[in-house]
């Protein structure tokens, strides 16, 4: 490249950059305080939880009891958009089931205080994880983590530090194993940004607190990764290399045929669900 335009290029990737970064933080970050969904919409009893995050941010919480003999607690994780009110209608059928539900918000989610952050992130789920083990009405030797999207990978991270202990199963859908691939895969899909990708990805994108650095510490735990076919926020390949990059031998992939991004368990007649239960039970067995 002459040097003429060695200049006018290097301001243009610096000014492309900077529009990047206003539209990768709300790629990963897009919280609101808009009330959905509630509990008692869908006949559920619940329970508002408030507590703290380790560094002391406010956090809220609904508590979802299992209806009849509890079969286990499940710890959600939601994805990157609105609250849990938007997410309820994801995990609302788990009571009837048996399972109670934690479903928490992260740090500027919902009512939940201070403002999203990776690190931010892996702290809430952390201490969600501490809350619900300490909760006298659970058997901390039958947990669950689940996280969707976003969810799955800030699951991941937080699992990491929190510990397995009691853990029995950890389930992600439609999630991702890397900031950095997620926003040059963003780049690359905007004609915009294409030309610059790998450089901005490189240099202006950290890839801390990435999922694919903290799955060694849960190769002992049972692992089932859940993918669309067509999804197009979060598309298949990602699903494929978490499960790949899991070291630990119990492991499942289940590929949904659908363009839905985490809906597998929305429609009360999917067949999904029969299933989750399923592995769920098997995983719940008294050792």
């Amino acid at each position: 490249m002459s040097r003429r335009w060695r200049t006018p290029a290097a301001l243009l990737l610096l000014t492309l950059t900077a529009l990047l970064l206003g539209g990768c933080n709300s790629l990963f970050f897009q919280p609101n305080r808009i009330g959905y969904y509630f509990p008692h919409h869908f006949g559920l009893e619940h329970e508002d939880v408030f507590f703290e995050s380790t560094d002391g941010t406010q956090l809220t919480a609904w508590w979802l009891p299992a209806q009849g003999t509890p079969r286990g607690t499940i710890v959600y994780f939601h994805g990157n958009g609105a609250n849990i009110s938007n997410h309820l209608v994801i995990v609302r059928w788990l009571p009837a089931a048996g399972y109670s539900v934690f479903l928490f918000d992260y740090r500027g989610y919902g009512v939940s205080e201070g403002e999203p952050s990776r690190a931010g992130l892996i702290q809430d789920g952390i201490a969600a994880i501490a809350a619900v083990r300490a909760r006298p009405d659970v058997d901390p030797r039958r947990l669950v983590v689940f996280g969707q999207s976003l969810g799955g990978a800030v699951a991941i991270g937080a699992l990491a530090r929190a510990g397995t202990q009691g853990v029995r199963a950890l389930v992600v859908e439609g999630a991702f194993g890397s900031y950095r691939e997620e926003a040059r895969r963003f780049m690359n899909e905007h004609w915009l940004f294409w030309p610059f990708q790998y450089p901005a990805a490189l240099l202006f994108f950290s890839d801390e607190h990435r999922a694919y650095d903290d799955l060694a510490a849960l190769a002992d735990l049972p692992f089932l990764v859940i993918h669309s076919t067509g999804d197009t926020t979060v598309p298949l390949a990602n699903g494929e290399r978490l499960y790949e990059a899991f070291p630990g031998p119990d492991k499942q992939l289940w590929i949904v045929d659908s363009s839905i991004h985490v809906g597998t368990f929305v429609p009360d007649g999917s067949p999904w669900r029969a299933r989750l239960l399923d592995f769920l039970a098997g995983r719940l067995r008294p050792p």
